[in-house]
């Protein structure tokens, strides 16, 4: 088929109103926003093409050329929702897109042509309904945006000053604190869509707790004297980006503590930096993106994906681990990529032979994929026990 650029546009917008009204569903089934940021997503992605791509490339577009084209754009949807921090959980967004694309197909192959009988002559243009459906799509946009604006949470400001915790939130809100703002004793969160911001905790048994909360927001808070972890996180889904955690020389603690969360969306660490304490960043039956994390000092391991637990690891410079540096462990499943870890030491109060000065290593039943990660100074290379399997992509 020959398309115009109109009748590329207006084609591209009529299953648009189908993956929205899907994507109305799927948020209040998940009790999130995500499939809403990513049906506009798929639409901004694909008007860019059709205007800047497709309809300078193709003046015919056969129709066996929908899939391939299919694939590029499901590619770039994941890739741009993963670059503006989009937390869709992988197996519904596919879904979400492989439902908008069959609609469009059906559409495009059997509907527009019989419910317009020039469609194809008229190179895919909808005549005086084209307008509509334009009018139509950005309506609805519009009124989501105006129902999210309209739905957030309000915005509590902690003044400068210390603040005696523990400090509990149970209501949805966004916390925001002025510079010099402490709150010692730990903050506890027991709501979804909070956000904390720009908090320093000092002790506490742990630094800051979320319990049995969704997308949950720590932003640029720092914890110092924790006793056990310095976030600590059960039952609930996080991002976590730009923190500080300094764990000292207490041999019980641990920075990032995120656990038996599988089947909820996946959790991110992002930007954080966290010096001392036995772990740097653990993860128990959870999905988690760990990316762009500084570890410093650890006692047993740098970072943890352990316990069935699906997880990326990317970006992440791990200096100075006794023992492992990254461990992969437990029938979990992990892609460690471009990361760099230096001076691993070996473990001499144990006979452990896996706490021998790893850089990387995996155990029992466990699967790591390695790709460009950069060793430096470290007493062993990477390690495999317990029926585990290492593999090198290229």
């Amino acid at each position: 088929m020959s398309y115009t650029l109109r009748g590329r546009l207006e084609s591209r917008l009529a299953p648009v109103l189908f993956t929205l009204a899907l994507a109305v569903a799927l948020a209040a089934v998940e009790r999130a926003w995500w499939p809403l940021q990513l049906a506009a997503l798929m639409a901004v992605i694909g008007v860019a093409l059709d205007v800047l791509v497709y309809d300078r490339v193709l003046e015919y577009q056969p129709g066996w050329l929908a899939l391939p084209l299919g694939v590029l754009e499901l590619g770039l949807v994941i890739l741009a929702a993963r670059l503006l921090g989009i937390n869709a959980p992988l197996a519904p967004a596919v879904a979400l897109f492989a439902a908008g694309w069959l609609a469009a197909q059906v559409l495009g192959h059997a509907v527009l042509p019989l419910a317009r009988l020039t469609y194809a002559q008229d190179g895919g243009e909808l005549g005086r309904a084209g307008p509509a459906v334009a009018a139509a799509v950005v309506a609805l946009f519009a009124g989501a945006a105006g129902t999210a604006y309209a739905m957030r949470p309000p915005v509590v400001h902690l003044a400068a000053g210390v603040h005696k915790g523990p400090l509990v939130i149970d209501r949805r809100e966004t916390l925001v604190g002025e510079q010099g703002a402490v709150v010692r004793g730990g903050i506890i969160v027991r709501a979804d869509d909070v956000t904390v911001r720009n908090v320093a905790v000092v002790g506490g048994e742990n630094g800051i707790e979320v319990d049995e909360a969704r997308d949950v927001v720590l932003d640029r808070v720092s914890v110092s004297g924790a006793q056990l972890d310095g976030i600590h996180v059960r039952r609930s889904n996080v991002e976590i980006r730009d923190c500080t955690i300094d764990s000292g020389a207490n041999p019980w603690a641990q920075g990032i503590d995120i656990s038996f969360s599988y089947d909820l969306p996946p959790s991110m660490v992002k930007g954080c930096t966290i010096t001392g304490g036995r772990e740097g960043i653990v993860t128990h039956s959870v999905q988690a993106m760990l990316v762009d994390n500084r570890i410093r000092g650890t006692q047993l391991r740098g970072i943890s994906v352990t316990e069935m637990s699906m997880g990326m690891v990317e970006r992440n410079d791990v200096h100075d681990a006794l023992g492992i540096g990254i461990y992969c462990g437990d029938r979990s499943m992990c892609e460690i990529e471009h990361n760099v870890v230096s001076h691993t030491r070996p473990d001499r109060s144990t006979t452990d032979p896996t706490r021998a000065g790893y850089p990387i290593l995996a155990w029992w039943d466990s699967e790591a994929t390695l790709h460009k990660n950069v060793f430096v100074g470290n007493t062993r290379g990477v390690g495999s026990f317990s029926s585990s399997d290492v593999h090198w992509s290229r």
